[in-house]
């Protein structure tokens, strides 16, 4: 077997496989034989099927398949020892004067283009400088996050006249122009959360209602034309919901309400364990704590975003974009070249930082060990579950639930690209100029 390299410039190559029948004879007999003592064909008995047999029936398909193997196994290997930086995966070039026998006499020679890495060349220094924020608790956000604890360890009432962020249990029928029931047309009961209503004046008419009180509002309107929120309250689907027009009659069956739940050491201790909170100052403080941890999350992940965006645009380097163009289209069947146009941009620029993410791994030597990979995960499997409640999950049975969620390869694969991600990142800050700066929640929620 003889495979050579033609370099049309630094971007682009192609690389030239021959392959004679010495290289591919001994496999195709191999795998006949094989197949012969395997098989169970009408008129023979089972593994006693001639090669001979098996070659005349099969024999073709066996050598495709033989020679599909020897062109990946010595490609991936000559690009391997040979180190050659490719970017996508080598495209076969399409030859229609070449036509062979597939008798086992042929002299292949198959053409692949290769898509070459460019070199990377850059420095990050203290000259680099990034503005790190602290994200603070506002009155606002801190009171709305304490009040949703609250109503999460509440208690579920009923009163008699609906107000503030209650939930109306009603009968929702569609009408007709004049305002009569639509008999035919949508009927349902469901649950009308007053905080989801988004036109204020029918806010205002849904405030202040009681049991079996009957009014009519514009549903579009009144849920700012929400397709997802009206198909949840009505039982229709989203397409449905899109295209309804017209007026409900709401009668409502029911107020209900959450009430807040007590400030007091039962609830505290139901929330942060035994004896750990014993004040509302203290329980304040810790909920401060635990929503600026949440922003601290939020602040990283603005703090990369600056970086990524200022980096790739620092960094410069050319790409064989024709042959990307190429590869996309060849595994993505499906792609148009319309949107193939307007996505190429973005890739082109996750894959510039890609290069400079290897760069910045192979120059310092960074490792990606597993336990980074497991805290990880971990970490971001905590932070979910503190979504829905802010009790701490027991370490052992946390530990369990990541080790499942990493046996999942697309999990492992997703938590290791972000590991790698992060390790390129804290080197990035070690090296460049982060100026600290505080900001209100509220303010740094403008700038996203």
């Amino acid at each position: 077997m003889n495979i050579t390299q033609e370099k049309i410039d630094d971007l682009n190559a192609v690389v030239k496989i021959k392959i004679s029948p010495e290289d591919y004879t001994e496999k195709v007999d191999k795998t006949i034989k094989e197949q012969a003592k395997k098989s169970n064909l009408p008129g023979f008995r089972k593994g006693m099927v001639p090669p001979a047999h098996i070659k005349k029936m099969y024999g073709k398909s066996i050598l495709i398949e033989t020679i599909n193997g020897l062109l990946s196994e010595n490609l991936n290997k000559y690009l391997t020892d040979n180190k050659v930086e490719v970017l996508g995966q080598p495209l076969p070039v399409m030859d229609d004067t070449k036509d062979f026998k597939w008798d086992g006499t042929d002299e292949f020679e198959f053409d692949y283009e290769l898509g070459l890495a460019p070199e990377v060349k850059f420095e990050i220094s203290a000259k680099d400088k990034f503005t790190q924020y602290i994200v603070k608790a506002d009155e606002e956000t801190l009171a709305s996050r304490i009040k949703n604890i609250r109503r999460s360890y509440g208690k579920m009432t009923n009163p008699e006249v609906s107000a503030g962020d209650d939930v109306l249990y009603a009968e929702l029928a569609q009408l007709n122009a004049d305002g009569s029931v639509f008999e035919e047309g949508v009927k349902h009961t469901g649950s009308i959360r007053l905080d989801s209503v988004k036109d204020k004046a029918i806010l205002k008419s849904l405030t202040g209602v009681k049991k079996d009180d009957v009014l009519t509002i514009d549903i579009q309107k009144a849920f700012g034309s929400d397709a997802a929120v009206i198909a949840k309250l009505l039982g229709i689907e989203e397409e449905q919901a899109t295209a309804l027009t017209g007026k409900f009659q709401v009668t409502v069956k029911n107020v209900n309400r959450l009430e807040e739940a007590d400030l007091n050491q039962e609830f505290f201790d139901k929330i942060f364990g035994e004896g750990v909170v014993t004040d509302e100052a203290g329980f304040t403080a810790k909920i401060t704590e635990e929503i600026e941890s949440m922003f601290k999350q939020d602040a990283d992940r603005k703090l990369q975003n600056d970086m990524y965006t200022q980096l790739t645009e620092k960094v410069t380097m050319d790409l064989p974009d024709t042959f990307l163009r190429k590869w996309l289209k060849a595994t993505n069947e499906k792609l148009s070249d319309a949107e193939l146009e307007e996505g190429y941009a973005d890739f082109a620029k996750n894959l510039k930082w890609t290069l400079i993410e290897n760069k910045i791994i192979k120059d310092n030597s960074i490792e990606i060990k597993y336990e980074d990979v497991f805290k990880t995960a971990k970490q971001r499997l905590e932070a979910q579950f503190r979504m829905y409640s802010p009790a701490p999950m027991p370490e052992d049975q946390l530990a369990q639930y990541t080790t499942t969620f990493l046996q999942e390869k697309d999990n492992g694969n997703r938590i290791f690209e972000e590991v790698k991600a992060l390790k390129v990142f804290d080197y990035i800050q070690s090296v460049a100029t982060l100026k600290p700066e505080e900001i209100a929640y509220t303010k740094f929620a403008e700038m996203n």
